[in-house]
């Protein structure tokens, strides 16, 4: 019991040491990447099954201290590694007081980072014989200033190999290492300031759009950008359009290489919006049967889809090949210089897009 007290009287005096210098508690991304060690006081009130070698009286409760050290590995979570030294008393006969220890490592999670966590782990828990045991508990810690803080925690202990449950409560001291954030010091001003009036303020533009970020809905926006009242980027639409042509031989279906460049023209227009999808139109003369000039055409539709698919690496699923005869013929004259014309594919797609008004 003495052990016990030492430790309670220990805490408290740090407590008291730090108290004077007791602030908010540190936010939790201050405390990420920190490392702390501490010093605990532990009460254990055993299960009454636990027997000793004589098999007449038991463990009752165990009194202890022992040390720690963690480390904050996020805004919610830590990690920690300790060791308690338990003076046990036990009921029945008993000439000597045992001792037994624990080693523990546990996890600690801060639900809403701030001083209350819920904690699990496992342990060496040594009551007569050293035994693996898992824990569960919570806990409740006050900072006492950026660095230190003291902590209240209950565990239940499983002792897996008996079956042996045991509850305990605990009470620290824990310091933090590492980088903090600098107090700031002021300095007692020699004579009296003047009194800062808000027409000396300056309102913020972070991003210097003209707008202050009070009223500005859009805090991010490019300098060169023209901003509405809310400081938002002011759109105008413009459209983006692709026409592909290509012309074939008589009752040829045939892509020449020539059209190649134009060919290559369009893949890079879907690649550019790959939301889009292209129909490719295939149109003949008039001369030869109806029959004959629909299958050409047909033909020639899937020539150019062919290309984009094999040489531009177009998907298939964005084409649609139509083979449309002499159904649509751009010049009905019966002329060697008409049919010229009419022997072709056609496909075309318009974009509208957004563009961002310059200032």
């Amino acid at each position: 019991m003495r052990l016990q007290t030492k430790t309670t009287l220990l805490i408290t005096s740090l407590v008291l040491a730090l108290g004077v210098n007791a602030q908010e508690q540190p936010k939790a991304e201050d405390l990420v990447g920190k490392t702390y060690v501490g010093i605990h006081g532990t009460r254990m009130n055993t299960d009454d099954d636990r027997l000793t070698s004589n098999n007449v009286d038991f463990i009752k409760h165990g009194n202890g201290m022992g040390a720690e050290i963690g480390y904050r590995y996020s805004e919610k979570s830590e990690y920690r590694l300790s060791y308690t030294h338990l003076n046990l008393t036990r009921v029945g006969w008993a000439p000597s007081t045992p001792s037994g220890s624990n080693i523990a490592l546990n996890y600690l999670l801060f639900p809403n980072k701030e001083n209350f966590y819920l904690m699990a782990g496992a342990s060496a828990l040594e009551v007569i014989e050293t035994k693996l045991s898992v824990n569960l508990g919570a806990g409740y810690r006050h900072y006492i200033s950026d660095r230190s803080a003291i902590y209240f925690e209950g565990n239940g202990h499983y002792q897996l190999d008996e079956a042996y449950t045991d509850l305990s409560a605990q009470i620290g001291f824990i310091y933090f290492f590492g980088d903090t954030q600098k107090k700031i010091v002021r300095a007692k001003p020699a004579m009296e300031a003047a009194p800062v009036t808000p027409a000396m303020v300056k309102p913020l533009d972070t991003d210097n759009d003209g707008v202050i970020d009070s009223k500005d809905l859009c805090k991010a926006t490019p300098a060169d950008n023209k901003v509405d009242s809310n400081g938002c980027t002011v759109f105008t639409e413009e459209n983006d359009a692709m026409h592909l042509h290509v012309k074939f031989d008589n009752s040829k279906a045939v892509v020449k290489p020539e059209y190649f460049e134009n060919i290559k023209a369009a893949a890079d227009f879907l690649k550019t919006y790959p939301h889009t999808t292209l129909e490719i139109k295939g149109h003949t003369s008039s001369t030869g049967s109806a029959a004959f000039n629909k299958k050409l055409s047909q033909q020639r539709a899937d020539a150019i889809t062919a290309v984009l698919i094999n040489e531009f690496g177009i998907k298939s699923s964005r084409l649609t090949a139509i083979g449309m005869g002499e159904e649509e013929l751009i010049n009905p004259a019966n002329t060697a210089q008409a049919h010229k014309e009419n022997r072709r594919i056609e496909a075309k797609v318009v974009v509208n897009k957004k563009v961002a008004v310059k200032r």
